[in-house]
């Protein structure tokens, strides 16, 4: 499984999840930041692409996922400061997913 992380996700969770063995690629290796992509783009370029979204916009996201339920799945997190607690809970929180396909995913700050 690969996820795709759009333009505005943090590169130190990124980092720490290739470090993990997570194979993750980024809206700017993909040719797809700064060109003002809709989110809906961003999700069809990700499902295109067999992967799952990782994103920090999760409002717009959440309201995709009931709009477009054939996506190859999303991941939405809080944006935290522990950006390697953050890959961390990304990480169990993808071990505990069998299937992907039209599922959302969601990955909390600790308080």
């Amino acid at each position: 499984m690969g996820l795709y992380a759009d333009e505005n996700f943090p590169l130190r969770v990124i980092q720490e999840l290739r470090r993990s063995g997570l194979d993750v690629l980024t809206a700017l290796e993909d040719g797809r930041a700064n060109l003002s992509l809709t989110d809906q783009a961003i999700l069809a370029r990700a499902t295109e692409l067999n992967r799952v979204i990782l994103t920090l916009n999760r409002r717009d996201f959440k309201r995709l996922h009931l709009q477009i339920p054939n996506h190859a799945g999303i991941i939405i997190c809080t944006e935290d400061p522990d950006r390697i607690g953050q890959a961390q809970r990304i990480v169990d929180s993808i071990s505990r997913v069998e299937e992907f396909r039209g599922v959302l995913v969601r990955v909390f700050r600790r308080p």
